[in-house]
Parts: structure tokens; C-alpha cells; sequence
């Protein structure tokens, strides 16, 4: 079995600290950086991004959605991108939010995790709303060959809460919470931190949402909401507490809106800021 993704993305975090660098080259990021609206100009900033982040930080996170509306072309960008990603020695979390059933989830991790595939990641994030049980393929998959999953369970888009918060049969039970039982049951990773993982937001309230550090005491973090979303890395320690250690920090248009000639400065100094909270 190779070696797990939760003990890699342990060794990223404690090497480099807790940032991990979204790749979003949205329109008006394209422009601000002089690149054209095409499948080459997303190449062109995802590489940079990269080259920026390589020794400097844990992770990057493409956001899919803004290569995939290249169409193939798009898909051929993002491979490099993520090949280039894993020279540097970055891991990689597709953030393609894949969700589905039986034989077609086990498609999306045949894509997405298996080694050798042309769009290979280190994790993919994915979605629990066909219910919980629904993401075994998936899982299942991708833990024997040292992949890794950061399934939504409490995202900090005001629009989640209603289902996120939503209470089971369960007393007590919210839908969050559902969601982090039925995913984390599947992967037995002792006092280690394990290799599924969750998406829970910087900015909401977890106790809202069930999700006590008992609770995720084990369970990588995948945090949205640093950076343009308003969470700083001094509010690192403020909001997930002593789960704080395995919290991967998400950020992405406070550090793209440097540019192509300001990222790799920007990246390290907010990569200084968080280890210096996490006293590194």
C-alpha cells in the first residue's frame, strides 16, 4: 500500500505550514494578468501559480470550472498543470465537487485518483448529497493507492447552512454531522490524521452545524473562507482551536489579484503569516 495521503498532507503541513493556494483563473483574473480568455491562458497562470507556490506552501487547489469551460483544450491545461504541480512536489486537491452513484463514482475516481491518470490529484473534493454511503466507491478507491477526498460538510456559503444545518432522525443529529459519520466510518486511521477529509468553512459557526473537535479530532480540514472571505491567519487558532494543526488555510483571489509578477512574494509572506500562528 503506498504511503497514506493523510501522513503526506501530515508532513506538507508540519514542512510548510497550513497555506494551501487556490488556482482560480477566472475571467477577470486572465485579464488583470494580461493573459487571453483561452485554454492556453488558463495553462499560463495555472504554471505560474505553481512555479510561484513550489517550496513555499503545502498544497494548490485547481478550481476545475474554469479549465473544463475550455472544453477538452481546457482538460489538456489542467493536466499539465497538475503534472507540473507534482514535479514541484506540491500536493494537489482538484476542487471538482464530483457526486454520483456506484459504478459512475467509481468513474470520477478512476479520473480523478488513480495513479497514472491523466488528470491525477493527490485528493478531489467531493459531494455528499446523494448521501453519504453514495461516496464509497470513491473512497474506497482512493485510499489503497494514497489518495485522499475532502468531502462538503459545513462550506461557508450562507445558501449551505439551510441543508448543512438541517436536523436527521438522529437527536442531536444535524446533516453535517450525518455526512462526517457515515464518510470518516470508512477510513480507520487511528490517532493519525486520516485521509478522508472534510470542506468546513472558516467563517461559520461549527457548533451550528454539530461538528465538535471530538468529533473531527482525526479528520483533515480543507478551509474555505481565508483571505478575500475575511478570515485571517491570526483567526486560525480562533476558530478551530486545537483542531487547528490540520487545517488546510484556502486561499485564492487574495493572492491571484498580485499578479503574475507579485504572487510568488505574496505566497511567501502569507505562508510566513500562518506559520508564525501555528508557532513554526
Amino acid at each position: 500500500m503506498n504511503e497514506g495521503f493523510g501522513s503526506r498532507l501530515r508532513s506538507a503541513i508540519d514542512r510548510h505550514g497550513p497555506l494551501c493556494v487556490g488556482i482560480d483563473p477566472h475571467a477577470a483574473l486572465l485579464d488583470s494578468w494580461g493573459l487571453p480568455q483561452s485554454a492556453e491562458g488558463v495553462r499560463a497562470f495555472g504554471l505560474a501559480v505553481v512555479d510561484a507556490a513550489a517550496g513555499r506552501v503545502a498544497a494548490i487547489k485547481p478550481q476545475v470550472a474554469f479549465f473544463e469551460r475550455f472544453g477538452s483544450a481546457g482538460f489538456a491545461a489542467l493536466e499539465d498543470v497538475l503534472a507540473a504541480a507534482r514535479s514541484a512536489e506540491l500536493l494537489t486537491i482538484a476542487d471538482a465537487k464530483r457526486g454520483d452513484i456506484g459504478t459512475t463514482m467509481a468513474g470520477y475516481a478512476q479520473a480523478w485518483l488513480a495513479p497514472g491518470a491523466p488528470l491525477e490529484a493527490d485528493a478531489l473534493t467531493i459531494s455528499p448529497y446523494l448521501g453519504g454511503g453514495s461516496l464509497a466507491e470513491a473512497i474506497t478507491q482512493a485510499l489503497p493507492v494514497g489518495k485522499g477526498v475532502f468531502v462538503l460538510a459545513a462550506t461557508s456559503n450562507p445558501d449551505g447552512a439551510s441543508v448543512q444545518q438541517a436536523r436527521t432522525d438522529v437527536p442531536g443529529e444535524t446533516v453535517a454531522l450525518r455526512v462526517t459519520r457515515d464518510v470518516t466510518a470508512l477510513d480507520v486511521a487511528g490517532t493519525a490524521l486520516g485521509s478522508v477529509g472534510l470542506v468546513v468553512g472558516a467563517t461559520i459557526d461549527r457548533s451550528a452545524f454539530a461538528l465538535d473537535d471530538d468529533t473531527l479530532r482525526t479528520v483533515p480540514l480543507l478551509a474555505p473562507g481565508f483571505g478575500a472571505q475575511g478570515a485571517t491567519p491570526a483567526d486560525l487558532r480562533a476558530r478551530f482551536g486545537t483542531l487547528a494543526g490540520n487545517v488546510l488555510a484556502s486561499e485564492s483571489r487574495s493572492i491571484l489579484s498580485a499578479g503574475p509578477d507579485g504572487i510568488a512574494a505574496t505566497i511567501e509572506e502569507r505562508a510566513a503569516r500562518y506559520q508564525e500562528v501555528m508557532g513554526g
